[in-house]
C-alpha cells in the first residue's frame, strides 16, 4: 500500500504545476466537487477514467475542505 502523507499547499502546488503530481478532489459527490474544486484538480471520475494509463508510482494527492 502507498503511503499517505499531509503536504503543504504550496508543496502541491510546485509539483502539480511541474506534471509530477496529479491533484484530484476526494469528494465523489460530482456536485459537490463542483463547488469545492480548486485550480488544476481533476474530479474522481476523470482520474477513474484515467487509471488504466497511469504508471503505477504516479504520485496522486487528495484534498477535501
Amino acid at each position: 500500500m502507498a503511503e499517505v502523507r499531509r503536504m503543504k499547499p504550496k508543496d502541491v502546488r510546485r509539483k502539480v504545476q511541474a506534471g509530477e503530481a496529479l491533484f484530484v478532489c476526494a469528494y465523489d459527490n460530482e456536485e459537490m466537487c463542483g463547488r469545492m474544486r480548486l485550480e488544476g484538480s481533476m474530479t474522481l471520475g476523470e482520474l477513474n477514467s484515467r487509471l488504466s494509463g497511469l504508471a503505477r508510482e504516479q504520485e496522486i494527492v487528495f484534498y477535501c475542505k
